[in-house]
């Protein structure tokens, strides 16, 4: 199945939280929070300003984002969750080491 989501909506695949804390302490399921961590997997068009202007989106299909802990809702594709968030709810665009470096 495909989808596409419509105007500034995003789809997102949550990522797994990390199973030890730093120090080795494994953690138990019922312990763990829900990751505020994704991966961005379609995006709409974007939005239309009062002129009627398209505002395109700031993410892309592959980006690593971090979104609040209650952010989007939660729908199931294909037997995987997924959630459909505006691009308000996200903080922002996680850039691996080597993009960031060069960057600066």
């Amino acid at each position: 199945m495909t989808f596409r989501p419509l105007h500034d909506r995003i789809l997102v695949r949550r990522l797994e939280a990390e199973e030890k804390t730093a120090g080795g302490i494994i953690i138990p399921d019922t312990a763990k929070e829900k990751p505020s961590e994704g991966e961005v997997i379609a995006v709409g068009a974007g939005r239309r300003d009062e002129n009627g202007k398209l505002i395109e989106l700031d993410v892309k299909a592959g980006d690593r984002i971090l979104f609040g802990k209650w952010s989007g809702t939660e729908i199931r594709l294909d037997g995987e969750d997924f959630l459909i968030m505006k691009e308000s709810d996200i903080m922002g665009v996680i850039e691996a080491q080597s993009e960031a470096k060069t960057a600066a």
